[in-house]
């Protein structure tokens, strides 16, 4: 059985491609810091006749990615990494803290890079694979009181588009997502959106996803 790695697969948009994946067939290897959550993630993939298992990694930490990634690489087969693992910190750029700058660059960045450098030669061993980067509508257009995110969001963009051109015709479909906000425990301490509830779940978000999978680029907004 093949084997999609998902990150951030705790909760949210990345437990509902998850599960999806699972449902299309693939062994699920959930990813994130969160133990309890990725366990929770598990339970529901299993209680749907899926397969998965867990593996604690902090994508921000080299050493730790590329070690745990090629412990796991020789006993699943796998086929394809989304990177959807990110935090986002919002309010008017003068009042961000460098902590919170610095957390977002870390993982949304530098966690998405760290993942796919690790992963992305196991793909092209095989000849085909998958990378699904998770960029958000942030990595499109410049948005109020999200300076530094939209930033991080950009930098990833810039690197999938960089990668679909590298990776042309070698068999590895990279695909850039670009949603909206949806209502999941992402705004959880955050008055940023007034109304989650507005936005789409992240069960429908994953859905659209699925039915676009064979494009390079998948925007979709957030309003149901």
């Amino acid at each position: 059985m093949k084997t999609i790695i998902v990150t951030g697969a705790g909760s949210g948009l990345g437990k509902e491609l998850a599960v999806h994946f699972s449902q299309k067939g693939y062994h699920l290897l959930l990813v994130g810091r969160s133990i309890d959550k990725l366990t929770a993630a598990k339970n529901e993939i299993e209680a749907v006749g899926g397969k998965a298992d867990i593996l604690g990694i902090d994508i921000r930490n080299e050493d730790e990615v590329s070690e745990k990634i090629n412990s796991v690489s020789g006993t699943y087969e796998i086929a394809g990494l989304v990177n959807n693992a990110g935090l986002g910190h919002f309010g008017p750029f003068v009042d961000i803290e460098e902590k919170q700058i610095t957390d977002m660059l870390d993982t949304n960045v530098l966690g998405t890079i760290l993942m796919t450098k690790a992963v992305l030669p196991l793909l092209l061993s095989n000849g085909k694979g998958r990378i699904m980067n998770i960029i958000s509508t942030a990595g499109l257009r410049g948005k109020v009181n999200e300076a530094v995110y939209v930033a991080s969001k950009f930098a990833v963009r810039g690197f999938t588009e960089s990668l679909q051109k590298e990776f042309e015709g070698s068999g590895i479909k990279i695909n850039a997502v670009y949603m909206g906000g949806m209502a999941t425990p992402f705004w959880e301490g955050s008055d940023h959106i007034k109304n989650p509830s507005r936005l789409k779940s992240a069960k429908e978000v994953a859905e659209l996803i699925f039915e676009q999978m064979d494009q390079d680029e998948i925007i979709i907004e957030s309003k149901k």
